[in-house]
């Protein structure tokens, strides 16, 4: 809304220059030579106003990139925070069921021996390919145990 307002008051001025130059050559008390003279001054004043403008505008719009590419890099770099954050608690979780894992079969059956009611198990997940949905899970239970 500001930017607007800024082209919109610019175009104004540039409509009010046009007009002043338009009704005081209409109604100059100056000779010819002398209006002519006052209009390309007054034309490399418009001319100067618009460079300065223009450099004003360039250097904003420069600022407006820098902070662009701060707040960019910002994001960036808590979005790699998170992601090392949650890479890391992956491996703590991936660590933490192996220990799990690991004390199990070294506890092996005789901390719960399999019984008819208590039936040795195994989990399985299974899924044919990574595209064809959740995997399926089955469960194995060893009903009869070879006997040496």
């Amino acid at each position: 809304m500001a930017e607007e307002n800024k082209i919109n008051g610019l175009a104004w001025f540039v409509a009010g220059l046009g007009v002043g130059a338009l009704v005081g050559i209409l109604y100059a008390p100056k000779s010819g030579r002398e209006t002519r003279e006052n209009l390309i001054n007054g034309a490399k004043e418009g001319t100067e106003y618009l460079r300065h403008r223009s450099r004003q505008a360039a250097e904003q719009v420069g600022d407006l990139v820098e902070k662009g590419k701060e707040h960019v890099g910002d994001y960036v770099d808590r979005g790699r925070a998170q992601w090392e954050e949650f890479v890391e608690r992956g491996k703590n979780l991936v660590a933490e069921q192996t220990g799990r894992v690991s004390a199990a079969v070294e506890a092996g059956p005789t901390k719960h021996p399999p019984s008819p009611a208590n039936p040795p198990s195994f989990k399985l997940a299974f899924s044919p390919r990574p595209d064809s949905g959740p995997a399926r899970e089955f469960t194995i239970f060893c009903l009869e145990s070879a006997s040496e």
